[in-house]
């Protein structure tokens, strides 16, 4: 007999918003078994698989990602979803304002939140709080009631509901659900979890993160470690590098070298992410990598 396990878990977000991670298809062990193409015996430590799926992370081998699903249903502002539905990965479905009527529940910013226009980035806002916030959020306040009044007075005289709402504001709360594979969901989680990414975003992506990690916890690790905390140079950026170590005779590999021989302990790299690590630095050098493509030494 089947064993059916308890998915459904909420958290609230904001003054009227949610996450609730409602299905989960999938472990870390699926994507394992996945790219070895197994479905009868998939590796038996945790170690191994482990190790598998941090070297498919690193060397963005992310097909078997997709044997890894999960569903959420959330309720955010309209203009969060709006962001969020530029992910075309995923399936949606949200409720209609032509079927249902708005309900009267709206996000208003605390006045700290109300802040200034970042000059550099024109998408985005600064960490100076306007003087004026909280006048300005009662008199945001004001403006999302007054047309809320009018929505419901439009309807009270008959209107037709996908009309009424035309003027509704992006401050109301809408409600859909959402499913993706770990792949995109990932992708998901790096560009919002960003600190470019909107704040309200943010905040949603954050608490998806910590609910998934629960169902995939060594695959939410090794996107921490390869993807979310990780860094990449251009080639511009290489060459740079390239010759400041050159110029001022700074043999990088064996400094790095007899640090990680002499201090394991402050070291958590596998054997084989060294070895991919000094490679690193042999491409940044000019020097011909050391491994073939099987990953072994040549």
């Amino acid at each position: 007999m089947a064993v059916t396990k308890e998915i459904s878990k909420i958290q609230k977000v904001f003054n009227h918003g949610f996450v609730e991670l409602i299905d989960v298809l999938g472990d870390d062990q699926a994507i394992v078994n996945a790219a070895r193409t197994s479905y009868d015996k998939g590796t038996k430590e945790v170690s191994s698989t482990a190790q598998l799926l941090r070297y498919l992370m690193r060397h963005r081998h992310s097909g078997p990602l997709e044997f890894g699903e999960v569903v959420f249903r959330i309720r955010c502002p309209l203009f969060v979803a709006r962001q969020w539905f530029r992910h075309r990965t995923g399936s949606y479905n949200e409720v209609s304002l032509r079927y249902s009527e708005a309900v009267e529940e709206y996000y208003m910013p605390d006045h700290e939140w109300i802040t200034t226009q970042d000059r550099r980035n024109r998408q985005a806002r600064t960490s100076q709080e306007i003087e004026d916030s909280n006048q300005i959020r009662d008199q945001m306040q004001q403006d999302v009631q007054g047309l809320l009044k009018h929505y419901e007075g439009y309807l009270n005289q008959g209107v037709a509901r996908e009309i009424a709402r035309i003027n509704l504001p992006l401050s109301l709360y809408t409600t859909f659900c959402y499913k993706s594979d770990m792949r995109n969901l990932l992708n998901f989680f790096s560009l919002r979890t960003d600190s470019h990414a909107q704040f309200e975003i943010r905040e949603y992506a954050k608490i998806m993160v910590k609910m998934v990690e629960e169902h995939f916890p060594i695959t939410i690790n090794a996107w921490r470690d390869y993807m979310k905390n990780a860094l990449t140079f251009s080639a511009p950026e290489k060459n740079v590098l390239k010759t400041v170590l050159q110029q001022n005779n700074i043999d990088i590999i064996k400094i790095v070298s007899e640090y990680i021989e002499k201090n394991p302990e402050n070291v958590s790299l596998a054997k084989l992410e060294i070895v991919e690590f000094l490679d690193k630095l042999r491409d940044l050098t000019g020097l011909e990598s050391t491994l073939n493509f099987l990953g072994k030494d040549s």
